[in-house]
C-alpha cells in the first residue's frame, strides 16, 4: 500500500508523522472521507470544497494548491489500484511544540490514504439495523461547529462507545435542545406523512447540529427527482418512533435502513419502499457519476 505524505507516495510502513504534530497532540486539523466506485471518485469536488471550508473555519492554511491536492488524491487511488474503496484525506496543523499555539506549527501535514472498506454486512442493508439514542449530546454550534469536519472526533467516539455497550451499530444523537441532530457517523432521514396524508422525506437542518453531508445532499437530489417532497425541519425522537420509515446516510455507510430505535419498531420493522428505492438509486448514481480514473 502507498500513502501520500507531504508530497510523496511512500510505503505504508514508512508513512510516519512527528509525535509533535498538533493533529496527533490536539486533534488540530480537518479531514474528508471519500468513496471510489467503479474506478470513479464520488463527488470529489464537493468533498474538497467542504474540506476547504473546514480548514478556513479553523484558520488552517492549505499547504498546497487545491488542484494539486485533487491530483494527489487521484494519484493515490491509482497507485493503490482502488476501483472500489475509501479515501481519507487529512490536513493537520503540523509539527509544533507541546503548547497549544498554532503559530508554532510552520507547515501543515497532508496525508492521503486509499484502501478497501466494508462498514456494514450486506444483511444490514436488506433487513435494516437497530439503533439506540445516545446520552452524549452533539456539540453546540457555539462550542464547536458541527459543520467543521475536524480531527477532534471525541464527541462522536463517546456516542459510538454507547452503541458498542448497547450492542448496536449506530445511535441517534440529540442536540442541547433535545432535538435530533445526526448519528455518531451518519445523517438521518425519516419518511412521514403531513396532515393531508402526503408522504414527505424529512431530515434535521444543519442548524440542528447535522453535518452538511455529501451523501445527504445526493439523497435529497434523488428524492426530489422522484418528486418526493423533501423537508429540512426539527425532528424529535417521537417523530422517529412514529415514522413510516427511517434511514441513515454517510460516505462510508451509504444508505442504511434503520428499522428499530430504542426497542421501538419503525414502521413495520422492515426497510420501507422509499428507502429501498433510494438505496437502488444511490447505488446507480455512485457507479456512474464522474470520470473513470483507470481508462
Amino acid at each position: 500500500m502507498k500513502i501520500y505524505l507531504d508530497g510523496q507516495l511512500v510505503a505504508k510502513e514508512d508513512a510516519k508523522i512527528s509525535v509533535f504534530d498538533h493533529g496527533f497532540l490536539y486533534g488540530d486539523g480537518v479531514f474528508e472521507g471519500l468513496r471510489v466506485y467503479n474506478g470513479r471518485i464520488f463527488r470529489l469536488d464537493a468533498h474538497l470544497e467542504r474540506l476547504e471550508r473546514s480548514a478556513r473555519a479553523i484558520l488552517l492554511e492549505w499547504p498546497i494548491p487545491l488542484e494539486e491536492f485533487k491530483q494527489a488524491i487521484i494519484d493515490t487511488v491509482r497507485a493503490n489500484e482502488i476501483r472500489d474503496g475509501y479515501i481519507r484525506a487529512i490536513i493537520s496543523r503540523g509539527a509544533g511544540d507541546l503548547g497549544l499555539d498554532p503559530r508554532k506549527c510552520p507547515k501543515a501535514t497532508v496525508v492521503i490514504i486509499a484502501d478497501k472498506i466494508a462498514l456494514y454486512p450486506p444483511e444490514v442493508y436488506e433487513q435494516g439495523m437497530e439503533c439506540v439514542t445516545a446520552s452524549t449530546r452533539r456539540s453546540r454550534q457555539d462550542v464547536l461547529s458541527p459543520a467543521i469536519k475536524s480531527l477532534n472526533y471525541l464527541n462522536h467516539i463517546l456516542a459510538k462507545i454507547e452503541c458498542i455497550r448497547a450492542g448496536v451499530p449506530e445511535c441517534v444523537m440529540l442536540n442541547d435542545q433535545g432535538l435530533v441532530a445526526e448519528c455518531s457517523a451518519d445523517n438521518i432521514f425519516i419518511v412521514a406523512a403531513d396532515y393531508s396524508g402526503n408522504i414527505e422525506l424529512r431530515t434535521p437542518p444543519i442548524s440542528a447540529g447535522a453535518l452538511d453531508g455529501i451523501t445527504r445532499d445526493a439523497i435529497l437530489e434523488l428524492a426530489r427527482a422522484m418528486e418526493i417532497r423533501c423537508v429540512e425541519c426539527d425532528i424529535a425522537l417521537f417523530d422517529i418512533y412514529s415514522a413510516r420509515e427511517a434511514f441513515l446516510t454517510g460516505t462510508g455507510a451509504e444508505v442504511v435502513p434503520m428499522t428499530m430505535l430504542d426497542s421501538r419498531k419503525i414502521g413495520d420493522g422492515t426497510p420501507g419502499e422509499l428507502t429501498r428505492n433510494l438505496i437502488a438509486a444511490y447505488r446507480e448514481l455512485t457507479r456512474s457519476e464522474g470520470d473513470d480514473l483507470f481508462v
